[in-house]
């Protein structure tokens, strides 16, 4: 009788899988935001699991201190590479330090952000050890009993969301959108341990990094502090031009809703969403924006929303910290003049704090 060895070495490997795993990432040496993210994550999975969180840290060199922050924020333990292959990112010697980690420890769920190294690395590592993967996560949760995880993820262009579960194979690999959830406080008294790994004997790679040339624009909405975004309340294209002002009294990015893109009235860049970018920002201000299920998921996380639209009833007053009921096309004109008055008299009182200490 003919077996399938691999199905047999799965299921040895779900019996004895055991843990949480994270991906940390890390640029010259210094640890991502997303690997703190990710953490947070991993706490909740863990806690309800009543598992041991581990962080994975692949590198040529680890800093001291990013190491002690991965405990401080959540991990129990870090699994650490260091090998000079490992300064930039590149799949085939990534991919053969996760394999050989997971097949010498069985984690039960391994867990990446969503960038360009996680969505690179999880599928290639994920058919190496015959695992499942869901892309893109936006909601995590899991069975204790079973210690299926529970993967929430858009789907059909963002419509409908789908959780999805792998119930026999392990690991259960997903990759998290970053800046959809927020990283954990540090915590100064935890402490965990620092579990240094030799790495495969062979890490070639048939990639070669020549460079790296970084986008023009700096200012995406990804990364600003604030972020103003344009909904269909606006009504036309050229009315995106009050968004656009008040973005730039801010010194913001402009964010713009699926409606918005869809009528070309901005680019694709912009869209703030589950199809579109999933942000974080310090401020979010929502112009004209109802408030749809699939945008609320790329937004909720910012630290201050305000939100203004004339139907009071609309789903964006929901997560707003400030709403303001109105019709826009007369708040934001009045919003933008007293942001522009107000850092004019800011301007001023600064330069007179300066000549005045000039003559003292």
């Amino acid at each position: 009788m003919d077996v399938d060895k691999s199905k047999i070495e799965n299921r040895k490997t779900q019996i004895e899988a055991s843990g949480i795993w994270t991906l940390a990432e890390a640029a010259g040496g210094k640890i991502l935001p997303v690997s703190f993210e990710l953490l947070a994550r991993g706490r909740a999975l863990a806690q309800k699991r009543g598992v041991r969180l581990t962080a994975v840290l692949m590198t040529d060199r680890a800093d001291p201190e990013g190491l002690e922050e991965l405990i401080q924020r959540g991990s129990d333990a870090v699994l650490l590479v260091e090998h000079p292959a490992l300064e930039h990112f590149l799949v085939e010697p990534h991919a053969a330090c996760l394999v050989e980690l997971i097949r010498r420890h069985h984690p039960e769920v391994v867990l990446a952000g969503a960038t360009s190294t996680g969505r690179t690395l999880m599928p290639y590592v994920a058919v190496r050890v015959d695992a499942g993967l869901t892309a893109d996560c936006t909601g995590l949760d899991i069975e204790p009993e079973t210690g299926n995880l529970l993967q929430t993820r858009p789907a059909i262009g963002g419509n409908v969301m789908a959780t999805i579960e792998t119930p026999t194979a392990r690991p259960q690999m997903a990759t998290v959108r970053p800046r959809s959830t927020r990283p954990l406080p540090r915590e100064t008294v935890r402490r965990g341990e620092i579990l240094r790994q030799a790495p495969p004997a062979k890490l070639a790679s048939r990639v070669r990094r020549l460079e790296f040339v970084p986008l023009p624009d700096a200012r995406t909405i990804a990364d600003a502090d604030v972020v103003v975004s344009a909904g269909r309340g606006l009504k036309t294209r050229q009315n995106v031009r009050l968004v656009a002002e008040l973005a730039e009294a801010f010194d913001a990015a402009v964010g713009a809703s699926r409606d918005v893109v869809d009528r070309g009235w901005l680019d694709y860049p912009h869209q703030v969403g589950l199809s579109g970018k999933t942000i974080a920002p310090r401020l979010y201000v929502a112009v004209g924006i109802s408030g749809a299920i699939q945008h609320l998921a790329g937004m909720q996380t910012a630290q201050t929303i305000v939100a203004i639209n004339s139907d009071p009833e609309a789903q964006i007053f929901r997560v707003a910290d400030v709403g303001i009921v109105g019709d826009l096309f007369t708040v934001v004109p009045m919003l933008t003049a007293a942001i522009r008055k107000a850092k004019e008299l800011n301007a001023e009182d600064a330069e007179e704090r300066g000549e005045k200490q000039d003559k003292e």
